[in-house]
């Protein structure tokens, strides 16, 4: 089932007595979700994430636009009639009813041709228990369940009617570290075995790029970028997008190019063409820096954090946004800076920022083009460039 969005918008009127603008919850969106895939609708809380799920769904009304699932109009058809699947943050079981009853729930209300025996919809519920790895807890009621159970029971209570779209409104949300990476592995290997179009809402872009088919950002009710994850990632379209994905975050400064030259701060880090002079933001991932003792970049070095493989440099300069620059580099590149100090590596010293023979710790870097992104300092929009 293809879904299709056009200039869907939605606004709430402003409560505040004093006066003021609608809140516009969700600006003028148009995006095509392809049939069969999952979608990640990715961004901060009040984004309009929740809101355009609810859209889609028929839980709210747009102020304008069109809904469609392929080619039929379903902006104005009730939720009921959508064929839709929901699963939301809390799990809306009833308390009372055993994991069978609660599956079996959505059938119960069909009527006419739809109708179903008892024991047709005994064998549906069971069908789906198995596709969810829940089929030997059938006569356990939710209070007997773990979160994630729970969660598998709210996703297979979707399941049962076979709808047209599954929507998922952050559905991980309540489970421990633990639950939430196999709950999220069990929903992509459940929408790759179902081939339902589904939609995922969530905050956490770990989760939404670890399964999703694409991603849409979101920032006040405005796409900021749709595309496959790593494609987001490797190519932001903005400084927003940047920051908001990637663990650890992206490292951003303030810099500017001058004469072809790309300046964080006052250190010559990179020659460019294509830029122009003007005052930019950087922004490196953490795997864009190269430990070099010629390289531009020069800052302070407080401490080193060794991951097996890899190695964590903590570091500053003046004109970074944060207090911590985080950098990762392979653990055999670092050695000999885990050897020399500085502080809080393998030796300690007087003050912060020594080496372990009471030097001030320096660490220079040189940068990889393809980590590294340039940003106008006014727009915030996203600078081509390339290497002179």
């Amino acid at each position: 089932m293809k879904i299709v969005l056009e200039n869907l918008t939605k606004r709430f009127p402003n409560r505040n007595k004093k006066g003021g603008e609608d809140v516009i919850a969700v600006d003028n969106f148009n995006f095509e979700i392809p049939d069969g895939k999952l979608i990640g609708l990715l961004g901060p809380s009040g984004c309009g994430k929740s809101t355009a799920l609810n859209l889609i769904s028929g839980l709210e009304t747009p102020t304008e636009g069109k809904i469609f699932f392929d080619d039929e109009d379903m902006t104005d058809v009730p939720a009921e009639k959508r064929g839709v699947g929901l699963v939301f943050q809390s799990y809306a079981l009833y308390p009372h009813l055993t994991v069978m009853h609660n599956i079996t729930f959505p059938l119960e209300n069909l009527r006419g041709s739809k109708k179903m025996t008892r024991h047709e919809m005994e064998e549906k519920a069971y069908e789906v228990a198995k596709l969810v790895q829940i089929d030997h807890l059938m006569e356990r009621k939710p209070n007997e369940l773990s979160g994630g159970q729970q969660q598998r029971v709210a996703i297979a209570r979707a399941l049962v009617k076979i709808p047209k779209v599954l929507l998922l409104d952050e559905p991980l949300s309540n489970l421990d570290a633990r639950l939430r990476l196999q709950t999220r592995e069990e929903i992509r290997r459940i929408q790759r075995e179902t081939g339902i179009t589904t939609v995922f809402v969530t905050h956490d872009q770990e989760e939404a790029m670890s399964i999703s088919d694409m991603i849409v950002v979101m920032k006040d009710g405005v796409i900021q970028q749709i595309d496959r994850p790593q494609a987001v990632y490797d190519d932001p379209k903005n400084l927003f997008v940047a920051k908001f994905l990637g663990t650890p975050a992206i490292n951003v400064f303030v810099g500017s190019v001058k004469k072809g030259t790309l300046y964080i701060g006052d250190d010559e880090v990179m020659k460019v063409k294509g830029c122009g002079d003007r005052k930019v933001y950087v922004g490196v991932r953490p795997e864009g820096f190269i430990i070099d003792e010629n390289g531009g970049l020069r800052c302070k070095l407080n401490g080193v954090e060794v991951m097996g493989r890899d190695t964590s440099i903590l570091s500053a300069h003046y004109a970074h946004e944060g207090e911590i620059i985080r950098s990762i580099v392979a653990s055999e590149d670092a050695a000999h800076i885990a050897d020399d100090g500085p502080a809080g590596a393998n030796e300690t010293a007087d003050e912060p920022g020594q080496n372990k023979n009471g030097k001030a710790a320096e660490i220079r870097f040189s940068l990889r083009p393809k980590k590294t992104f340039i940003f106008d300092r006014e727009t915030e929009e996203r600078i081509p460039f390339e290497t002179a």
